[in-house]
């Protein structure tokens, strides 16, 4: 399977680039927790949790179309779907739409799962198919009545959370287990506030939201896109904001990457890029419980 990801890149002419899995900046997000090296100079760098970072220098430098198969790590991530140490194809293409990169990620994952159909909902189709109601009405009090009417486990502190974490847990509980269960799953368009790396639009309603995708087969997901952002003042704004979350959930504040940003500023070509859990294609081709089955010496192993 890695010669036939290797080959499809090929195929397409996109070449396949090799950045450090070791970094002096951390990629900061609220939900995804970094592991920590502490060099010989006690100087601390971090392990990748994606290879995004040093793939859009690359493309700041006019590189074009390249991808990316190889380890990356997260802190805290152990069970059934999650290795602390996992492998990752990602990839970036210059000049296509996002329909495009959506349609090139269902090819990509068809080479695991075979000539599966698909279906595409916005994230506001979604919630309201599943859930009933329409998302933007929906206060966090009211997110947080619906989580404890459905009988969900929630922490006591759940009712201070904001929108965006209250919306993930109904959709981890309630919607995802769900979703593609005879075909692919895309869920796009979501909420401005979780756009993360990704350009921002106004939908037929007027209403901004990020142009960001997400593939689920069988209730797992399997693929995280974006027509990415190329602002570098927008970009510093959203890793501040990121940090303030992370103090706020009790975790610390993460050291910004200059370079991506200076990289940025160099001008990123317009281009989309998207994220694969290659461990999780093989869980799903082999029909297994556990990813572990797939890794060759998984976490317990090693």
């Amino acid at each position: 399977m890695l010669s036939l990801a290797r080959a499809f890149f090929h195929e397409r002419n996109v070449i396949e680039v090799d950045c450090p899995a070791l970094s002096a900046a951390a990629p900061i997000d609220l939900h995804i927790d970094v592991m920590k090296v502490v060099l010989k100079s006690q100087q601390i760098a971090y392990l990748h949790t994606s290879a995004e970072y040093g793939m859009k220098r690359l493309l700041a430098a006019q590189i074009g179309d390249i991808y990316q198969i190889s380890h990356v790590f997260r802190e805290g991530e152990i069970g059934p779907l999650h290795n602390p140490e996992f492998t990752m194809a990602e990839w970036y293409r210059l000049g296509f739409s996002f329909d495009e990169m959506i349609e090139e990620t269902l090819d990509f994952i068809r080479l695991f799962l075979g000539k599966l159909p698909s279906e595409t909902m916005t994230y506001r189709q979604t919630l309201h198919h599943f859930l009933g109601f329409d998302y933007l009405a929906y206060s966090p009090v009211q997110l947080f009545q619906y989580a404890k009417d459905h009988n969900l486990d929630i922490p006591d502190d759940a009712n201070n959370w904001d929108s965006d974490t209250l919306l993930q847990l109904l959709i981890s509980f309630l919607i995802e287990p769900k979703l593609g269960h005879d075909h692919l799953f895309v869920l796009k368009y979501f909420p401005s506030s979780q756009a993360a790396l990704a350009k921002t639009v106004a939908d037929e309603n007027g209403k901004i939201v990020a142009c960001r995708f997400e593939v689920y087969y069988k209730g797992i997901e399997l693929a995280n896109g974006y027509h990415e952002l190329t602002d570098p003042i927008e970009q510093r704004r959203r890793f501040n904001e990121a940090n303030t979350a992370r103090l706020n959930a009790g975790k610390e504040a993460l050291k910004i990457d200059e370079h991506l940003l200076s990289a940025l500023e160099e001008g990123l070509p317009d281009c989309c890029g998207v994220a694969v859990g290659f461990d999780r294609l093989m869980q799903l081709k082999h029909g297994l419980a556990e990813i572990k089955k797939v890794i060759p010496l998984s976490w317990e192993e090693s």
